[in-house]
């Protein structure tokens, strides 16, 4: 009986879920925004763009980060990417924040 040999498999697995770890460090408390994003939210320099999306209107999503943001002070913007960044790392999800550089004509 032939069994293939899987070890190179389990070690890009083992790589993989490496690199996803040290993008992705847990903190005691899942809704905790990650280091590198706050470093990106605190730069005003950096460049935005517009994230439009439909989204259901019983959530009240529009009115209540209008609400946090009165209470908190926290730009709109800042709210959603602070949001969707941290749920997306939850899922497996990091950002490549060190793109590869555009090469010189």
């Amino acid at each position: 009986m032939f069994v293939p040999d899987l070890s190179h498999h389990a070690r890009r697995l083992r790589d993989i879920a490496d690199a996803l770890e040290a993008h992705s460090e847990p903190t005691g408390d899942p809704l905790t925004p990650h280091p590198d994003t706050l470093a990106v939210i605190g730069n005003r320099h950096i460049k935005r763009g517009q994230l439009n999306y439909a989204v259901p209107d019983v959530l009240q999503l529009q009115r209540r980060i209008r609400r946090y943001n009165a209470d908190q002070d926290i730009p709109h913007g800042d709210i959603v990417a602070l949001a969707l960044d941290t749920w997306l790392r939850a899922k497996g999800y990091p950002p490549d924040l060190n793109p590869p550089q555009a090469e010189a004509p």
